[in-house]
């Protein structure tokens, strides 16, 4: 967006903390006469604007996505201009891509956005029924997309054939239960290996994808919390014995633990699935992927499904035709098979579409098709059901990762940790009662 001569001092005077010179009082005159001819109005700008909250090396992989776009719009047409998501912002952009850590900030507030079926069907590109795939819609209407989710993934189980076969394992026959994982990470441990077993996104992972798996709920229908049953505890109290004898190691709340397995000092690793693409060039590590492991004395050896979440892309109300036409094609061209390719290669991300993940089966090597392949399989059966999760609920998330870290350092039993983190995230809710709308995304 060009700024005039006095906007530009101005703002440099802001920005270098320096007020700009008072303004004398103009002298009295007569009353000007009335110009027959208009005066000159000021040219809008032909950009649309594109927040997002991506670290730097993100941003730059979106910038390259953004300008092949640009480089596609005909000589006049307006472009899209990436910039960071500002906290204060009291209205959307155009254009939002939003990471799950930061949804709720969105969905407590649909009506400052624009749904995305909407903004296609105004512009010449209804959505199909069949054309998402369910899995990756939460709850979400094939015909009714509020967001477009281009960025998805859910939780699988890395592991090093390498370090398997050192330890005498057969690396093709990877756990399928946590009984079986234990048994496995008892003979890493023998063998020699340090870090049998790590996570990265602990809340994420081990409540509500667990909970899933297992078919315990995390919530009641009204939104109440609820993933201190039997099955969270038994589980988180298995890790709490799994971190004691060292067989389970925790590096952080987010991703850190992947660097761990990226190195080879970790042997198995529960992370998103997308890892994946930085994963399968580790030096020294003979990547093997499978699907979550589920507790077989829970859910009568029937596992269920894991969730998909991710970064989605919001569109801001209250914009010209113009830009809405923009972002319809934007959005189109997210959807196309060959950018999906691009974005399950070079991010590990899971296409949207029928017709890109066969596109992408031809595509991808064999490696990077079985990791899609495993992650496919995990979200099978309910996978698009209305599925709360707590992870996406920054101020519930943060109690959650609290009260484990008091489990992992063996200063609260899992019991008591989690009944303190459904009575403190029940509180944040009932202080907050807008954060409940995001449940069903």
């Amino acid at each position: 967006m060009s700024l005039n001569p006095l906007a530009l001092i101005l703002a440099a005077a802001f920005s270098l903390g320096v007020s700009p010179p008072a303004l004398a009082a103009p002298a009295k005159t007569k009353p000007a006469v009335k110009s027959a001819k208009p005066a000159a109005s000021v040219p809008e700008s032909n950009e649309i604007e594109f927040t997002h909250q991506l670290s730097a090396g993100d941003a730059g992989r979106l910038a390259a996505l953004v300008e092949r776009f640009n480089r596609q719009q005909a000589e006049g047409e307006p472009l899209i201009r990436l910039a960071r998501a500002e906290a204060q912002r009291k209205k959307p952009a155009p254009l939002n891509l939003v990471t799950a850590g930061a949804m709720a900030n969105f969905l407590v507030n649909k009506s400052a956005f624009k749904p995305v079926y909407q903004v296609l069907k105004e512009n010449g590109g209804a959505l199909s029924g069949g054309e998402f795939s369910a899995d990756l819609l939460a709850g979400e209407k094939r015909d009714k997309l509020n967001a477009l989710p281009v960025a998805f993934s859910t939780p699988v189980l890395f592991y090093n054939k390498r370090l398997f076969r050192q330890a005498g394992l057969d690396p093709d026959l990877p756990p399928k239960t946590w009984r079986e994982m234990q048994e496995i990470a008892g003979t890493l441990m023998d063998n020699g290996i340090g870090c049998p077993y790590t996570s990265s996104w602990p809340t994420w992972v081990h409540i509500d994808n667990m909970s899933a798996v297992s078919g315990a709920p995390v919530a009641d229908s009204k939104g109440k919390l609820g993933f201190n049953g039997l099955p969270q505890v038994k589980h988180i109290a298995m890790l709490s014995s799994w971190h004691k004898a060292r067989y389970f190691q925790t590096f952080g709340r987010g991703n850190e633990a992947d660097s761990h397995f990226y190195s080879g000092e970790c042997a198995m690793l529960t992370s998103d699935a997308w890892a994946h693409a930085t994963l399968r060039d580790a030096p020294g590590v003979e990547l093997g992927v499978t699907p979550l492991p589920y507790h077989d004395d829970i859910y009568n050896a029937r596992p269920g499904h894991t969730l998909a979440a991710g970064a989605a892309l919001w569109v801001g109300a209250g914009y010209k035709a113009k830009d809405y036409k923009v972002a319809a094609r934007f959005i189109r061209f997210l959807l196309a098979p060959d950018i999906q390719i691009a974005l399950a290669r070079t991010g590990g991300f899971l296409p949207l579409t029928e017709t890109a993940r066969e596109a992408i089966r031809s595509d991808l090597l064999k490696d990077e098709e079985q990791a899609l392949d495993v992650a496919y399989a995990s979200l099978q059966g309910k996978g698009a059901e209305r599925t709360l999760r707590v992870s996406t609920l920054d101020p519930v998330r943060i109690i959650v990762d609290e009260e484990l870290e008091q489990v992992w350092a063996n200063k609260k039993p899992a019991k008591a940790a989690l009944d303190t983190a459904v009575k403190r995230g029940n509180a944040v809710l009932s202080a907050k009662p807008a954060l409940k709308k995001v449940f069903s995304f």
